[in-house]
């Protein structure tokens, strides 16, 4: 009997119930906010760091129109998939509780594993950004008090790796939180410390162009000759989209953000209502984080506008940024692995129902307040889990290259390849219709986009490893 169908025989029992939903399961408390807050914590990461590089590269005309493209795309696309949450009818239908069950219940056969290797592995990279972008956040703090002591000229070198250590032993910890439902606090901490730091690197930005009085860049961006060669500059510019895809990559998580609201009203409604009001925040902060980053620097944009030493005071204020950028990574990792964790779980039992390793819970007793339920086989795997994560960002710390990586490999399918085809199956949408024509396009075109990004991402990593050596400062 499968998870499904001793859900449904709890629900036969308890029918209608403030205590469970229709599917059986415990009633859900999500609302438009909560989801709002898992959405930003996910789409406002260190991806907006690297926007005012990715604008360098692209130019005043070409940066914000991406970005802007990028932001409707992202909208348009994760409306048409949080209308598949509900298999058939909106309000009763079956419920999908992952992206891959969506998949599962439109689209079926090999799709599935393609689409389930596509979204973990895209999970697992994330992890691997977010240590790289937590620990270069606390090389930051480390090396702006040593310019502060020693003056802007001095070395102040410092290795990243006791650093991405100190950040996972935090997530060994917070990865015993057993499921989704249970971090939401999680995510409005993280959701308020991505505001904290994006608007520090905003009113930086600002600062310096008001101090300077004037306004650096291009209409086309970094200049070919004086900057880069022209075939570097068409590798950039490639890797500046897939940038600013990662920035925007939320869709491999909004089913199971979506599994966590209440109803009624209908979990579509709630779920779009959120998604536009979490799109258009991020977006107002990436068009002000970019430009005025890229208004204050021009083509000498860093990589990271708060860790690439554009700033050096007030060095205080450095310090806060990062720091918050820390501790929103910290909460956004779990974001975005726990539906992997749960996976895996899901998985384990399935095959598994009988070993106490696997389903067996031990209280944990915690004075003042309720017993912590500590589960063997999610103890040592999520601790496996997190040690690898580590031990690889320590083998290729390059920010940059692995958020366009990340953006190339899982923007077109997760974004927009699943999402459309199981809105055209679930809508019956008849093929080569008008309807059906765009759709395809839109699908066609950011297909190619993925393509330019991953190339020009591999070659950025290509070139960094010819120079880098493991485990240095």
């Amino acid at each position: 009997m499968t998870m499904a169908d001793k859900a449904h025989q709890v629900f036969e029992v308890y029918g209608e119930s403030k205590c469970f939903d229709d599917d059986g399961r415990i009633k859900r408390t999500g609302s438009v906010w909560t989801a709002s807050a898992h959405i930003i914590t996910a789409v406002i990461g260190s991806g907006v760091l690297s926007l005012a590089w990715a604008t360098a590269q692209l130019g005043w005309v070409a940066g914000p129109t991406v970005l802007l493209l990028f932001s409707f795309v992202t909208y348009y696309t994760s409306a048409l998939l949080s209308d598949c949450y509900r298999t058939g009818d909106p309000v009763t239908g079956k419920r999908n509780y992952t992206y891959m069950d969506a998949v599962r219940a439109n689209l079926g056969g090999f799709q599935v594993k393609i689409c389930g290797v596509i979204q973990y592995v895209n999970l697992f990279g994330v992890a691997i950004g977010y240590t790289i972008a937590s620990s270069i956040s606390m090389v930051a703090v480390n090396r702006s008090n040593c310019f502060h002591k020693q003056g802007h000229n001095a070395a102040c070198n410092v290795s990243s790796t006791p650093y991405m250590i100190m950040f996972g032993v935090m997530e060994i910890i917070f990865s015993q939180i057993p499921d989704f439902d249970q971090i939401s606090w999680l995510s409005i901490v993280a959701a308020v410390m991505s505001f904290t730091y994006s608007t520090i690197g905003l009113g930086l930005g600002v600062s310096q162009v008001a101090e300077t009085g004037k306004i650096e860049g291009s209409l086309t961006g970094i200049s070919v000759g004086t900057e880069v060669t022209e075939m570097q500059k068409i590798w950039r510019s490639f890797q500046a989209l897939g940038a600013i895809a990662f920035a925007y990559s939320y869709s491999l998580i909004l089913i199971e953000i979506q599994d966590t609201l209440k109803s009624p009203p209908a979990e579509a409604k709630t779920m779009k209502r959120a998604t536009l009001i979490s799109v258009a925040v991020t977006t107002v902060f990436y068009m002000l984080c970019g430009c005025f980053g890229y208004a204050a620097f021009g083509d000498q944009s860093p990589g990271n506008l708060l860790t690439g030493f554009g700033f050096y005071n007030p060095y205080w204020l450095l310090d806060i940024a990062n720091v918050a950028i820390v501790v929103h990574l910290v909460g956004a990792y779990q974001v975005y692995c726990q539906p992997l964790f749960a996976f895996v779980e899901k998985t384990a039992t399935e095959w598994y129902p009988d070993s106490k390793i696997i389903t067996k819970e031990i209280d944990v007793p915690i004075p003042g307040f309720k017993p912590f339920k500590l589960n063997l086989f999610r103890l040592v795997w999520r601790t496996i889990f997190v040690i690898i994560t580590t031990v690889i960002s320590m083998l290729m710390p390059f920010f940059n290259d692995v958020v366009g990586i990340l953006g190339a490999f899982g923007f077109w399918p997760l974004t927009v390849y699943f999402p459309v085809e199981m809105y055209i199956v679930q809508k019956r949408i008849t093929k080569w219709s008008g309807r059906w024509i765009c759709l395809q396009i839109l699908s066609g075109a950011c297909l190619v986009i993925s393509i330019a990004a991953a190339a020009g991402s591999f070659a950025g990593v290509v070139s960094d490893l010819k120079v880098y050596r493991p485990f240095q400062s």
